[in-house]
């Protein structure tokens, strides 16, 4: 009766890579892990707009400079620039690749790649020592069969500690140019037929009409006359002389030329959507203005960087630190390393936190990269402060 209460555990499934193979497993094997247009992400980042958006993000992720902080007991963070990571992270993780080049290549990765990118911490006595960015495939990742996200990481084949995995990927498991594959596709089609197009030279300048016809003969010789004397750089310009009732007409746009080259325009916008980025930042000024630039700016901060940031630090803090020590210390980026090109807005901001007593003004020059002053560590408003005169001023009379 008991053995009814006793069955035997249902084996431990784990979603293979093989399941759903990346493109670079299918383009080894000679398949295309393309969709309907039959593009690659190899192909995809010869678009462009695809290869513009994939730089933009990433190597703006890799320009903001790396720090160690030391969360307080009143929740409060102390920076470490001192700290070995730190000096790791904005220097060099390893002999061979610079803390912007590992940045750059995970973010870039994970934009391209479903399973997202992967490093690997080196720690041979404890402590991390060097940071390893392998080339794709060298790292694969099993999640658990009951859903609940947990994943399994080879490399190589062989298992390696989760704690020493650093793993950057996309929402919904798939990377932003597999999602917006198609529309990737098609731009790249549209490119490549407006290549094939001018390539083969196949839309005439115009149009030669004999209303009386003219024989084949007689049509070499006027082909041979008429190169003669208009084709080439030098003969640019010169007046064309017909015979015979000849007319000329120039070919014009059509409005199937025009909707070609609206397609264009529309593709370059769907791949921004896709990236969320912000179209003036893949060149398409049509509708960039003076007004709106600034405000597309801080729009791709917001909403497009600022959560790769946050994911980048989660995935730092979890292959750098020790599980014990992830509740004291996280790597952050500094995003205020964003608004310095903007020094008006950015001194105006200082001086009015300053005015406000929200910070000193020693913390104004820190976020300036400028040395303490002495007596910067009052808080005091500037503006309406008067400064009390030291006892030797107070000892000089004015000369009468």
């Amino acid at each position: 009766m008991l053995a009814r209460f006793f069955r035997k555990a249902a084996p431990i499934e784990q979603k293979s890579g093989l399941a759903a193979p990346e493109d670079w497993l299918l383009e080894l094997f000679g398949v295309s892990a393309a969709t309907s247009v039959g593009v690659s992400a190899s192909t995809a980042l010869t678009v462009p707009a695809v290869a513009s958006a994939v730089r933009v993000i990433s190597e703006a992720a890799a320009s903001l400079s790396r720090i160690v902080v030391e969360i307080q007991a009143d929740d409060s963070e102390k920076e470490l620039p001192d700290h070995p990571l730190t000096v790791m992270l904005n220097g060099d993780v390893n002999e061979w690749t610079s803390g912007y080049e590992f940045i750059r290549d995970l973010v870039s990765e994970a934009l391209t790649r479903d399973a997202g990118g992967f490093a690997w911490a080196n720690r041979p006595r404890g402590d991390v020592m060097e940071l390893i960015k392998y080339d794709v495939g060298r790292f694969t990742v099993d999640y658990d069969w009951e859903g609940t996200g947990e994943p399994t990481y080879r490399k190589d084949g062989l298992v390696v500690p989760r704690n020493d995995v650093i793993h950057l990927r996309g929402p919904f498991s798939k990377s932003p140019l597999t999602l917006a594959r198609e529309a990737i596709g098609l731009a790249y089609l549209l490119e490549a037929y407006a290549g094939r197009l001018f390539k083969n030279g196949a839309r005439p300048g115009g149009v030669v009409t004999f209303p009386n016809g003219m024989g084949e003969e007689q049509l070499k010789k006027m082909r041979a006359g008429w190169k003669k004397v208009h084709e080439g750089a030098d003969n640019a310009g010169s007046t064309a002389l017909l015979w015979g009732g000849a007319s000329f007409t120039q070919s014009q746009m059509t409005s199937v030329d025009a909707q070609f080259l609206e397609m264009r325009r529309f593709q370059i916008l769907e791949i921004a959507r896709a990236f969320r980025v912000p179209p003036s930042m893949l060149f398409d000024l049509e509708r960039a203005t003076w007004s709106n630039g600034e405000q597309q700016g801080k729009e791709f901060l917001t909403y497009c960087l600022e959560p790769w940031l946050q994911a980048l630090e989660a995935a730092l803090r979890r292959g750098l630190f020790h599980p014990d020590d992830r509740a004291r210390y996280r790597v952050v980026f500094d995003r205020d390393d964003l608004t310095r090109a903007d020094l008006t807005a950015r001194a105006t901001a200082i001086n009015g936190l300053i005015a406000s007593r929200t910070i000193n003004p020693n913390e104004g020059r820190d976020w300036l990269g400028m040395k303490p002053r002495a007596g910067g560590e009052e808080f005091a408003n500037p503006n309406v402060t008067v400064p009390v005169p030291t006892s030797t001023e107070q000892q000089k009379e004015p000369a009468t």
